[in-house]
């Protein structure tokens, strides 16, 4: 793992590099350490006077550790690191979780100006542009994948119930109870005539 958590430390580093607001926010907490598990990762990291990481040695006790359900690693790889971060686990000093995990949700890697100091501005710019079409055509492409999956299981299946047969099937059960209460009086009354005095 110490070549994931060198690259881990590595990519946050560059990133803050370009964030001083982030940097500042964590110099507060300089020496301390966090430990953020993703399965399979698990990163010991501290924080330096810069306000950057450093790798920690592997006997340092954290201040804070931060666990991410296996289910949410992806969206931490797939830079969603804002809806991921509300299901971390938190364990230790709040404060340092709170300041690292606001630097995490808020910080952006301009993937197009690293790769404009390479490849140039115009290429960078369209690469970039194509990428995120691509990722935008991916996700509508499994959003429709879902929609018919739910479809095909709500139509053609009857497994699932669909939002208006469901209020259609609750406003009968509401007409049938109150037809019933009017019967229920109904018999009431003819049992009162009918009775004996």
């Amino acid at each position: 793992m110490a070549i994931a958590s060198r690259a881990f430390v590595a990519v946050l580093n560059h990133m803050l590099a370009g964030a001083g607001w982030a940097r500042e926010r964590l110099v507060v907490h300089s020496g301390r350490i966090l430990r953020l598990s993703a399965p399979p990762a698990d990163f010991l990291v501290s924080i330096t006077p810069e306000g950057l990481l450093a790798e920690a040695p592997e006997d340092a006790r954290p201040d804070v550790t931060l666990s991410v359900p296996l289910a949410e690693t992806p969206r931490f790889l797939a830079g969603d690191a804002s809806r991921a971060m509300n299901a971390v686990r938190i364990e230790g000093s709040a404060e340092l979780a709170d300041a690292f995990g606001f630097v995490l949700r808020n910080l952006r890697w301009d993937v197009e100006e690293d790769l404009s100091r390479v490849i140039g501005d115009i290429p960078a710019h369209r690469l970039v542009g194509g990428a995120r079409a691509l990722g935008e055509a991916g996700n509508r492409a499994w959003n429709a994948l879902g929609a018919n999956v739910a479809e095909y299981f709500a139509e053609e299946q009857a497994v699932l119930v669909t939002r208006p047969a469901l209020e259609q099937m609750a406003g009968d059960a509401a007409r049938l109870r109150d037809d019933l209460a009017r019967l229920e009086k109904r018999v009431e009354r003819l049992a009162a005539r009918v009775r004996p005095r």
